[in-house]
């Protein structure tokens, strides 16, 4: 079934040993030679230059007398004749006060008042409205002027306006304000924040007080009290910020002719200004001594024409009236008003706690000094500024500014002894206390006759401005020199001493 068998071989060659075996070849590449430079520059000239005076001869007549020569006839016996002579009179210099804080201006002289800006609003003119008030932002560089009149008459149907000029804006355009109110009836008052730059209070003719925001976009009025009940029926003369016991806050202080001083909070959620505090000044309720008098004919109420907080005191406010009463005040007075009784949701209180020398005109103007806590002028129909101590019935000292009437008095926000007063004739007048005379150490003075300076204020950011407003409808921006802007170093103690005086 099964048997061997043989078969042949089968050979089966490998090729890779084959091709291991073969010859093998070597190739190579290159590229062209790449060809490398480098290049530098260098400057190699220089150049140099100079002066120089001439070489100069010494004068023989200048050199020091030769040791060997003998001294000029005389001159021994002069220097010991005069040797005492001499000492006594530096000894006295020495202790003289003549020049005593005398500040050498060794600069160019330059004028002590120089215009810098002339600001109009053509539509206002036109309508022969009067500028009558001023003021300046917190930020010092926006300029905020209201548009009124300051003479009689009913104005409450004319239409007024609030305009404000940025004096930082490259292209300042005089003729035209970067932003303007319109108000419907004759703005008497504007006072900025104190704090926020955006925000400007305003009393109008018609009685009402206003809040505007200029930060907004649409509805400037941040809030207004309109014709209410418990407001103003009279044209309101001043607005002024007032600080809240809460802190951070701010409130409104308005006064009027109505012989009302009311103090405003602001309702965001509603828009308006709320009555927080109402004051009334009735004759019989004035404080009065022997050398005061407090009679008023035909009214039953003190007219409240001008208005100044105290900066030392948040308690203390001064008014001074249409029959020229000046009254020192407190906020936290609880003495309940003697008017009729009326539907009104906040009491009305006496404030009035003292009684300063009546004047024989209406009182236009007050202003605290911001570097004596007892110090504050006044001014008026008397053409007097008339400079007060809170605790002295009469002034204790008088500067016949003008022989017409004075529309406002303030004083230097930089140099203590420094005030300024705005003339119905027209210029505004710059007194130095510190000075002998009490001539005005400048003036500003411009435009025709028969236009009177209405309004002033200080820049307290920039102390050299000083904004003027007048009854031409124009608004002049003066800077002041140095001689009025720098203080002395003997400048606090001299107002000390004026606060010191005893009037006679």
């Amino acid at each position: 079934m099964f048997s061997d068998e043989t078969l042949d071989p089968v050979t089966v060659r490998t090729r890779w040993r084959r091709s291991q075996q073969e010859p093998l070849q070597t190739r190579s590449s290159q590229t062209e030679a790449v060809h490398r430079g480098h290049a530098g520059v260098q400057t190699r000239s220089t150049t140099s230059s100079w002066t120089q005076t001439e070489p100069q001869e010494p004068s023989p007549d200048l050199l020091h007398q030769n040791p060997a020569e003998p001294d000029p006839p005389g001159l021994l016996d002069f220097l010991q004749r005069t040797e005492d002579l001499v000492l006594r009179e530096l000894q006295k210099t020495s202790r003289s006060h003549a020049f005593h804080g005398f500040q050498a201006d060794w600069d160019q002289h330059r004028q002590r008042v120089l215009c810098v800006h002339r600001l109009q609003r053509p539509a206002a003119q036109d309508q022969v409205l009067h500028v009558s008030s001023v003021s300046w932002t917190c930020t010092g560089s926006v300029l905020v002027c209201a548009y009124g009149r300051t003479d009689d008459g009913d104005w409450t149907n004319h239409k007024s306006c609030v305009c404000l000029w940025n004096l930082d804006r490259r292209n300042l355009n005089p003729k035209q304000p970067d932003l303007v109110l319109d108000v419907p009836t004759a703005v008497t008052s504007v006072c900025c924040h104190p704090k926020s730059p955006a925000l400007i209070a305003g009393g109008l003719y018609s009685g009402e007080v206003l809040v505007w925001d200029t930060s907004r976009t649409q509805d400037l009025v941040l809030g207004q009290t309109g014709m209410s009940a418990e407001g103003h029926r009279e044209p309101v003369y001043q607005v002024s910020w007032v600080p809240l016991q809460r802190k951070g806050d701010f409130g409104v202080l308005s006064s009027s002719s109505g012989g009302r001083v009311l103090l405003w909070t602001l309702d965001l959620d509603q828009t308006r200004l709320v009555l927080d505090s109402a004051y009334a000044f009735v004759p019989q309720q004035v404080p009065h001594s022997s050398r005061t008098s407090t009679r008023v004919r035909g009214s039953s109420t003190v007219g409240v024409t001008a208005l100044a907080l105290s900066p030392w005191d948040p308690d203390t406010f001064l008014v001074g009236s249409e029959g020229g009463l000046l009254l020192r005040c407190s906020f936290s007075s609880q003495t309940p008003a003697a008017v009729p009784p009326e539907d009104r949701t906040v009491v009305l209180r006496a404030p009035a706690v003292f009684s300063f020398r009546p004047s024989s005109g209406p009182v236009h103007s007050i202003h605290c000094s911001p570097f004596h806590r007892n110090l504050f002028a006044s001014a008026g129909t008397e053409g007097l500024v008339q400079v007060h101590s809170l605790l002295q019935t009469d002034p204790v000292l008088s500067i016949r500014a003008s022989d017409s009437y004075l529309f406002q008095v303030q004083w230097s926000p930089s140099r203590p002894l420094v005030l300024a007063a705005a003339t119905g004739h027209g210029p505004v007048h710059i007194f130095d206390l510190a000075r002998r005379s009490l001539r005005p150490a400048a003036t500003v003075e411009e435009g025709g006759a028969n236009v009177a300076s209405t309004c002033l204020a200080f820049n307290h950011q920039n102390p050299r401005l000083l904004a003027v407003g007048r009854s031409d409808g124009s608004v002049g921006v003066w800077q002041l020199s140095s001689e009025l802007v720098d203080p002395g170093p003997t400048e606090s103690g001299e107002l000390e001493q004026i606060a010191n005086q005893v009037s006679e």
